[in-house]
């Protein structure tokens, strides 16, 4: 099996660069498994409230902001499409998942593009991953707007995303680069998802609160057994949206 790299013109949007410890994390197993596998298991779970069909396999799955690639074997692995699309808005990054899902002997294509101006027709993908993504991007009505554009009636959005409360916290401000302005809180970002046209009913969204989502790393709790407040800005939101 191999990896189809498509070799594009670089694409214009603004966006704002990961930082060099950024780059680093996402290809840490510390980002694999407590950010990542956690997310995909949350989502998972949400998914039979949403997706009539319950079906557990869809023909085309599309990762928007693969990174390094450690989202595509999962993918496979858990919704076994007959085409998966990683795309990303840096070069670099979808060289790297190129070798990511080679060495996994998994067939895919690669489209370096913008969130904002996917680069597929449509009403042409059956699932689409968006991870830890969203905050990293500066027209986010628009990029919501083309997830619902390239989505097959009936396809499903799972989207993974951390809050203004966590994006604006100083350990991330210190160690990553994000567009500070834009940043939205949970019910910002599922009145957004709403607006595009998304169906998300309550049942298909959860608010984790992880260790690595709190300023203090999950210290005062598992160090002084200090129970965070039940009351709180949350820092996490996942959910599962339907296109009708």
């Amino acid at each position: 099996m191999s990896a189809n790299l498509q070799t594009m013109q670089p694409p214009g949007d603004p966006h704002v660069p990961e930082t060099a410890f950024g780059k680093w994390f996402l290809r840490t197993e510390t980002w694999t498994v407590h950010v990542l596998e956690r997310a995909l298991q949350d989502l998972e779970r949400l998914m039979p409230a949403t997706a009539a069909t319950g079906r557990r396999s869809f023909e085309v799955v599309a990762d928007v902001g693969c990174g390094y690639g450690r989202s595509l074997p999962k993918l496979h692995q858990r919704f076994a499409p007959t085409r998966l699309i990683g795309m990303d808005i840096e070069p670099e990054m979808l060289e790297a998942s190129s070798k990511e899902v080679a060495a996994a002997g998994i067939n895919a294509e690669f489209i370096c593009c913008s969130s904002s101006n996917i680069a597929l027709p449509d009403n042409s993908v059956d699932l689409l991953f968006c991870h830890q993504t969203f905050h990293h991007l500066i027209d986010q009505k628009k990029a919501i707007e083309e997830f619902f554009r390239v989505l097959k009636p009936g396809g499903v959005l799972l989207f993974a995303e951390s809050t203004r409360r966590y994006i604006h916290s100083w350990i991330i401000r210190l160690l990553f680069a994000h567009p500070m302005d834009v940043q939205k809180t949970a019910p910002e970002y599922l009145a957004l998802v709403r607006a595009a046209g998304f169906s998300v009913p309550d049942s298909a969204v959860s608010y984790p609160f992880l260790w690595w989502s709190r300023e203090d790393l999950g210290l005062l709790e598992t160090a002084l057994r200090i129970k965070p407040k039940a009351v709180r800005e949350e820092t996490l939101i996942n959910l599962v949206a339907v296109k009708p």
